[in-house]
């Protein structure tokens, strides 16, 4: 049963190869892939059930008595060691970034003693659904459904039972064992394998050519990194696309119904992600990144979604998959996002201020129009005219009644700000008169309706008295002065009713505004915009503070998921989350853009 070999979810590392990611945990199992791309269906999908529904299993058949894991330096090749005691193995996962078929390799070194080892290989396609035939071949096995193979070359000797891969082998000092899982499409035949040696060699001399190219040198440097480094893992490298996450229906609250796909491309991620990377010196991925966005929402942006597939698809229904226990009985597992037939007023803001970000930091488009069509500045802003009144969704997707998110409201005023800062430098005739009156009227309609004067601060929504994490972004945005009573006032309440110490809440669930049951955690990215405000409004020490903690939240590798539960002191959510990555370089830079840590351009 899952809950006799639960990992917590800070127990994963990932391997990708930026189409893709494995999460493999601390046992020497990965327990999630989907191949050949993020959204496609999982084949090893143990995470949101049992063994039964797929993994990839390489440990030790003894008791172990200590595990220490770390990625190479610079690289996603993660190495994974397993003192026992009868001496000590080392596995070492990677994912050649994508050439042709995907694939995991594995190798296992032995560093001390003599170990014996066990590998458990159970495919099953259609997140853990569907159980292949399974043959042996020379030098390995084929696992085969459908439309689906996997092809496993080794050197050990595979035995193939009811659907299932196993071997055992023993491992001495000195020796080294490798593994090799390929995707194929079945009716294209078993692709030709390249020696996994090499292939391991060419992995980690690409990623640290890749971390060659980060321009910070400040003091977080290898934190920086390895952030940077899981949002390029999170990136789909044909199209630019960034998935939110590389997995579904990881629990908000353990046992709880907030079980969500974030396998797909917001484009709130994505703006937030460009700004980011133009930060860091990594103006290809931008420029890549800002092509996909301006790709998927090309058209009438009155039909613009907040979210679309890797590839800019608009249709992501969801449904459910019965047969998934769900991740520590937290059901149902869901594939797909109805949230993408939401309407939030706030993507409009976000798509300029992702293009404006660019921009600014002087990264161009170089693709041509017909691949990579240029924003329409005039259209978004008519949009944005027309539309800014409605009530929405908001910025977290709530499935209950819509309202006037003040959020919202920022965000469209925020749209028609970085139009006119556009207009100012773009060299073109655009009615900039026009946009200062609608941009001082959606202003004052802020002001007046969603600022509450009893509480000081703003709200939630208009005519409420809630409050709201992501009015923390208003500080810093040019919208009032950083020390304005009403940017203060807004700081100090939100972080007196919505956080617990460093840890900050999207919104009071108990208001019932979400139309969902349960609670969840703190959610990080939240937390960090409290770390950004605290620094803008000069509460500086404070914020450092804060970011110290929850720097100290990111697992043994580095990583972070979407949420943290204070209480219980674990990671909630889907993982890697790249919201949370995101926050974490953001605040970096709120704090320490007075380091001379960025190399001269």
């Amino acid at each position: 049963m899952r809950n006799e070999m639960a990992l917590r979810i800070e127990d994963y590392a990932i391997v990708g190869d930026t189409e893709t990611v494995a999460l493999v945990g601390n046992n020497g199992s990965i327990d999630w892939l989907c191949f050949p791309r993020f959204d496609s269906a999982a084949c090893f999908a143990a995470l949101l059930g049992d063994e039964n529904n797929g993994r990839w299993l390489i440990a030790p058949a003894v008791a172990t008595t200590r595990v220490d894991r770390r990625y190479r330096p610079g690289t996603l090749v993660l190495e994974t060691d397993f003192e026992t005691p009868e001496g000590a193995v080392r596995v070492v996962d990677c994912m050649l970034p994508r050439e042709g078929s995907p694939d995991v390799i594995r190798l296992v070194e032995g560093l001390r003693g003599r170990v014996p080892m066990q590998l458990q290989l159970n495919p099953r396609f259609d997140y853990g659904h569907r159980v292949p035939l399974v043959s042996n071949v020379p030098g390995g096995a084929i696992a085969m459904a459908g439309p689906e193979a996997l092809s496993l070359r080794t050197s050990v000797d595979l035995d193939v039972t009811n659907g299932s891969i196993s071997s055992e082998f023993t491992v001495s000092e000195g020796d080294q064992v490798w593994f090799r899982l390929v995707w194929f499409p079945s009716h294209e035949g078993e692709p030709e394998q390249t020696d996994a040696a090499v292939a391991l060699s060419r992995t980690e001399a690409w990623w640290r050519s890749w971390s060659e190219r980060c321009s910070y040198q400040g003091p977080y440097r290898e934190t920086v990194l390895r952030s940077l480094m899981t949002l390029k893992a999170l990136t789909y490298a044909p199209t630019g696309g960034i998935v939110a996450a590389a997995t579904t229906s990881l629990p908000e609250e353990i046992g709880g119904v907030r079980n969500w796909d974030y396998r797909y491309c917001w484009l709130r991620d994505g703006a937030f992600t460009i700004a980011a990377l133009t930060r860091f010196g990594y103006t290809d991925e931008a420029i890549a990144m800002g092509a996909w966005l301006r790709r998927a929402v090309a058209g009438d942006p009155a039909q613009m979604q907040i979210m679309y597939g890797i590839g800019g698809e608009a249709r992501l229904t969801e449904f459910e998959l019965p047969w998934l226990s769900g991740y520590e009985r937290s059901r149902p597992v869901r594939v797909g996002n109805a949230a993408s037939d939401q309407f939030q007023l706030d993507v409009y803001g976000e798509v300029i201020a992702g293009a404006y970000s660019a921009a600014e930091a002087g990264v161009q488009p170089r693709e041509d129009a017909s691949k990579s069509p240029g924003l329409n500045l005039e259209a978004i802003i008519d949009t944005v005219e027309r539309r800014w009144r409605e009530p929405d969704e908001g910025i977290w997707e709530v499935r209950g009644e819509r309202q006037h998110f003040t959020y919202s409201k920022f965000s469209a005023w925020y749209a028609v700000d970085r139009a006119i800062k556009f207009a100012e430098t773009a060299g073109r005739d655009y009615p900039v008169e026009d946009w200062q009156r609608l941009r001082q009227e959606i202003h004052d309609d802020i002001c007046q309706h969603g600022y509450d004067t009893d509480r000081q601060s703003f709200v939630q929504y208009y005519g409420g008295k809630a409050l709201d994490a992501s009015l923390l972004l208003i500080p810093g945005s040019g919208f009032l002065a950083n020390d304005d009573p009403r940017i203060v006032g807004t700081v100090a309440a939100v972080e007196h009713e919505l956080a617990s110490g460093p840890f900050v809440s999207r919104y009071s669930t108990d208001e019932g505004v979400d139309g969902l049951a349960g609670s969840e955690g703190a959610f990080l990215i939240c937390s960090f915009w409290l770390v950004n405000a605290l620094a803008h409004v000069g509460r500086t020490d404070e914020a450092q503070r804060n970011l110290d903690a929850l720097l100290a939240l990111q697992n043994d590798v580095g990583l972070l998921s979407e949420e943290y539960d204070p209480e219980a002191k674990r990671l909630l959510g889907n993982f890697p989350q790249a919201f949370s990555h995101i926050g974490l370089l953001s605040s970096i830079l709120a704090l320490h853009e007075g380091f001379k840590g960025f190399k001269e351009a």
